[in-house]
């Protein structure tokens, strides 16, 4: 079976004026057209490729890797802007199209918006959508507590950054929690720090409890290193100057120390910490 919108393994089965013939397993065909043939090739040779609809709605294949596939989700830039829907630039010739109906505000040309693409049942077309949410889902939770999972940023809220987990939830990494700039289809690993009531799930960045001692005494040792073994730090250091140093927040900077401490690699002193 061909997957349109997704990369497929087919075999080469002829050449033509248009360019050449792949084949499935189960004997369908799909043309590879002239300006993706590779220079030299041999009949049943395989090739990975992209399926999609073309213009004539005529499932056509490309060797070109699209900046999203069928189910994922992906910050695409705005092309085009017409009477039906916006138009996003995903690495192909044919542009994917948003319908009116499936944006969460209004897209402009040049503007960047995290979408998921979908196919439409009526017309069988890829199609994109910034609605999100509607293609997630924390019903039935395939994440537990402690788990790490795969994260996209998603949209910001008054106490925190909404993000999607694994491609198929919802979670919250609160304000406090941020240590570095976040930005909307950033991707990043995170950990499910809680499963509070009705499975909303509570995500950090960096690891929980005893498991953070050792990165975050990693990045300590680091910061000492590159700054000829001096920290201008202390227990008595605002929350603020840790954190647009280390990137951590002030408990952890100080389990860190702590740990450093017990292993003997650094010194404390009222001015600072000092590598051994």
């Amino acid at each position: 079976m061909i997957n349109i919108g997704q990369i497929n393994t087919l075999e080469i089965l002829r050449e033509t004026d248009h360019g050449i013939y792949l084949v499935d397993e189960d004997n369908n065909e799909v043309l590879l057209p002239n300006r993706y043939v590779p220079e030299s090739f041999k009949i049943w040779d395989k090739l990975d490729v992209f399926v999609y609809l073309d213009n004539e709605e005529r499932p056509v294949a490309t060797t070109d890797m699209p900046y999203i596939k069928l189910g994922e989700f992906a910050l695409l830039r705005c092309s085009q802007v017409n009477d039906y829907g916006a138009f996003l630039d995903w690495g192909l010739v044919k542009e994917l199209f948003c319908p009116f109906k499936e944006q969460a505000f209004k897209m402009k040309p040049k503007g960047w918006y995290l979408v998921h693409c979908y196919m439409d049942e009526k017309t069988e077309r890829l199609v994109a959508s910034s609605k999100t949410n509607r293609f997630l889902s924390n019903k039935e939770l395939t994440v537990k507590q402690f788990d790490e999972v795969d994260l996209i940023v998603s949209h910001p809220s008054e106490i925190g950054m909404n993000v999607i987990v694994n491609k198929k939830h919802t979670g919250l990494i609160y304000n406090d929690q941020i240590f570095t700039e976040l930005s909307v289809g950033d991707k990043l690993k995170g950990i499910v720090k809680k499963i509070r009531p009705g499975n909303k799930l509570d995500i950090v960045l960096g690891q929980i409890g005893y498991r953070n001692i050792e990165p975050n005494a990693e990045r300590i040792l680091k910061e000492l290193e590159d700054n000829s073994g001096f920290l201008d730090l202390t227990d008595k250091s605002s929350p603020e100057d840790i954190k647009d140093l280390l990137q951590m927040s002030k408990k952890n900077f100080k389990k860190a120390v702590g740990s450093l401490y017990k292993e003997k690699k650094i010194e404390i002193k009222p001015d600072g910490i000092y590598l051994v």
